[in-house]
């Protein structure tokens, strides 16, 4: 699948808590999103965990399957909630990731300029921005019981 963590419409860095009606729109962790004809030919059904794994990491989330995706494309909007309903990963036997997990980051290269990757780095990102879109990665059906 190609992996895309695009801004989500409705929070603001996994903030829902703004009304009632923001709450209702999440599912009470994270969640990715993908089409029905790619969740048939995987059995996955609305709100099945799922794990999605690549050579960067790994990521447990809900699905969330729409008529409204690309085939072969899933979303996991950018910083959604993961201090909630985040459980151990089968596949690393470790909590379930976020959504950068699954992403490499890349230098950007004016951003070089005048020393300033120096003064920010920071552990695990190396750089002040990273280019975080567009993985290829698998997404598989996982157990449904879950251990935290």
């Amino acid at each position: 699948m190609r992996y895309l963590t695009p801004h989500n419409k409705w929070s603001i860095h996994s903030e829902y808590q703004d009304n009632l009606f923001m709450l209702s729109l999440s599912r009470g962790g994270q969640s990715i999103w993908m089409s029905e004809a790619d969740a048939d030919k995987v059995g996955i059904e609305d709100n099945d965990w799922i794990e999605a794994v690549n050579r960067n990491g790994v990521v447990v989330a809900r699905a969330i399957v729409s008529h409204r995706m690309p085939q072969g494309t899933v979303y996991m909007h950018h910083a959604q909630d993961r201090l909630i309903d985040v459980p151990l990963s089968e596949t690393s036997g470790r909590r379930g990731g976020i959504h950068n997990s699954l992403t490499r980051l890349l230098i950007k290269p004016s951003h070089l300029i005048g020393g300033y990757a120096q003064l920010s780095w920071a552990f695990n990102y190396i750089g002040p921005t990273g280019n975080q879109r567009d993985e290829v990665t698998v997404i598989r059906k996982r157990s449904q019981e879950v251990t935290y």
